[in-house]
């Protein structure tokens, strides 16, 4: 069945933000010839303008015994590396928001050997490449199970804010999160031992970036990271790692959360007590005992790994092959994502605290914060659900219910404003950290085919990134969502948010951006509203939410005008939230548990 051209598009954006069409391999230019600790590199003019050098390794390619280890410094080399094109991305499965390119959706992609990253800079004036400029470390998002740095073009921002661009792969799946005890033995290190692979590596890129990215022209003293989704809850564990303390100076977080797993949930088995989840890694095990035929079922499996040594369990997991092990978790749908323990509150690389209640303390990585969600986040998800919208012939969109479907994305974008960004901000700010908030609003998406995207996506989840990276040539779907009509607006607003980001990457306020001429952002409790002249403009807002008072207003909400009404926005935010369990959520409106059940 052929995926509508809007679905295939808004879901890769969910990603790709920045990603281009394949086109030819670059030429080397030997004026932008760097030296690092692991050797030279030569990189190439970009797009833009900028140099740029694609594919540099960071870290150690994490293979055989490297496999489940923190990452260790990249090899040196002999000669001058060509950085002309990015590294391959990590092991996931290819969809329509993965690193898979030449694979169909569902499909095994990516190497293990895939710790690499790209950097734009401005070029070189009369000769004399930049110095000391601020640095802005990407970090992307595609739930912690598929992504890429190769999505990404940060030579516009470079060029036009003066600033260094870093983006990073790193570890994904359960490549990037695994925990077991048989993987702690002899020989292992508390990192080893954390399972937080993917957030360490994190932590090497951006040990990386300290040593070495003066020679691009970068301020290893002044070192932004931001990301979005995944990558935006990969910023909030880099201000709760202690390893991270002193690599940066200032965050950005773009619709992120904290909602990290336990260890029981990452451990142990589903009839465990306390219980593990679906994909833990004992479960995990369990299933590769059936399918390599050691055991008829679960139950027999169970009883193989009581007779095996906390050795042999190692040996036989690191057996496995990456694309074999892949396998043991399937995909969801064409995005390529799968649901499986990550991030873990493990006590070593993460707190065991509740994030939030951290942050109202100093015991965490105390610089200056940026955060931000989108008015529409979940409208992207919802698009793509055939419960919400229905097509005619296969291609065309039409809304089941547009009233439901306007207020249950209304409320789960207010529920994820809560625990993303104002809850976290109002801990902060009693470290007088300066802190930052905003709300991206644009959605002036065009009518195609009798479908209103300007309601039906409006400002969905990740449609900001391009706006950040001002880059909006994402293929020739693109063109589709990002017209003529909507350039002037667009363009305008990209200035303005490249201005504001860059200018907070300078002084660690977002302030009047670098021009001086924007509207003054305020810190929290208040709040930037990111839109167009035709929307509104940007300004100032203060109607911050709490997690307690998002649900409280669906019981009073006049809009909702039945019980099941009610119970169906409940049902939604169930799904979605973390902040109460199925069963709160049914006693706030009186619903019986069967609209709360998992979908």
């Amino acid at each position: 069945m052929r995926r509508p051209f809007a679905t295939a598009l808004v879901l890769g954006l969910a990603l790709a933000g920045c990603a281009a069409e394949k086109k030819a391999p670059p030429q080397a230019d030997s004026a932008t010839t760097r030296k690092t600790q692991s050797g030279e590199v030569v990189g190439f003019r970009g797009d833009y303008g900028s140099d740029a050098w694609y594919g540099i390794p960071y870290a150690k390619a994490p293979v055989g015994e490297l496999r489940w280890r923190a990452p260790q410094p990249a090899e040196p080399w002999s000669g001058v590396r060509p950085a002309l094109t990015h590294g391959a991305s990590c092991i996931q499965y290819a969809g329509t928001m993965g690193g898979g390119a030449g694979r169909k959706p569902g499909e095994p992609a990516g190497s293990e050997d895939c710790l690499f990253l790209s950097i734009w800079a401005p070029r070189a004036v009369d000769g004399k490449p930049p110095h000391g400029l601020p640095v802005m470390v990407w970090i992307h998002g595609g739930g912690n199970t598929v992504g890429e740095a190769a999505f990404y073009d940060g030579g516009n921002l470079a060029v036009t804010e003066d600033v260094v661009v870093v983006a990073i792969n790193y570890r994904l799946g359960p490549f990037g999160w695994f925990r077991h005890a048989a993987l702690r033995g002899e020989g292992t290190t508390d990192l080893d031992r954390s399972g937080n692979y993917g957030t360490l590596d994190i932590v090497r890129s951006l040990e990386w970036v300290r040593d070495n990215v003066s020679a691009f022209g970068g301020d290893p003293g002044n070192v932004t990271v931001f990301g979005e989704s995944a990558g935006g809850t990969n910023t909030f564990t880099m201000l709760l790692a202690p390893q991270a303390r002193g690599l940066f100076h200032r965050a950005v977080v773009q619709s992120g959360g904290t909602n990290f797993d336990s260890i029981a949930a990452a451990e142990n088995l589903t009839d465990a007590t306390p219980p593990g989840k679906a994909n833990s890694s004992e479960e995990v095990l369990l299933r590769f005992l059936v399918k390599d035929g050691k055991a008829k079922d679960r139950a027999g499996a169970k009883q193989a790994a009581e007779q095996m040594s906390p050795e042999q369990i190692a040996a036989y997991l690191r057996g496995k092959s990456a694309y074999e092990f892949l396998s043991a978790y399937q995909p969801m749908g064409g995005f390529g994502m799968i649901d499986m323990p990550k991030v873990f509150a493990d006590g070593v690389v993460l707190p065991t605290a509740e994030p939030r209640q951290v942050f109202a303390g100093t015991d965490w990585n105390v610089v200056p914060v940026m955060l931000g969600t989108n008015k529409d986040e979940n409208k992207l998800f919802m698009f793509g659900d055939p419960n919400q919208v229905r097509r005619i012939l296969w291609i065309v969109p039409r809304l089941r219910d547009e009233r439901m479907y306007n207020l249950t994305a209304e409320y789960m974008s207010k529920m994820w404003k809560a625990s993303g960004v104002d809850e976290p901000a109002a801990a902060m700010r009693g470290v007088d950290a300066g802190v930052y908030a905003y709300r991206f609003d644009w959605d002036e998406e065009p009518t195609m085919l009798g479908a209103d995207l300007s309601v039906m996506l409006g400002a969905a989840h990740a449609f900001e990134i391009p706006f950040v990276f001002g880059h909006f040539d994402l293929g020739s779907e693109s063109s589709r969502i990002f017209t003529e009509e909507n350039q002037a607006g667009r363009l305008e607003l990209s200035e303005a948010m490249m201005s504001y980001w860059a200018n907070f990457a300078y002084t660690g306020s977002p302030g009047q951006g670098r021009s001086g001429k924007l509207p003054a952002w305020t810190p929290a409790p208040s709040y930037m509203v990111l839109d167009t002249s035709a929307g509104g403009g940007l300004r100032m807002s203060t109607d911050t939410v709490t997690e307690e008072a998002v649900v409280a207003a669906v019981g009073v909400d006049p809009r909702l005008e039945t019980p099941a009404d009610r119970c169906a926005v409940l049902a939604s935010l169930a799904r979605w939230s973390r902040g109460f369990t199925r069963e709160e959520y049914a006693a706030r409106a009186e619903c019986s548990p069967f609209p709360l059940a998992e979908s």
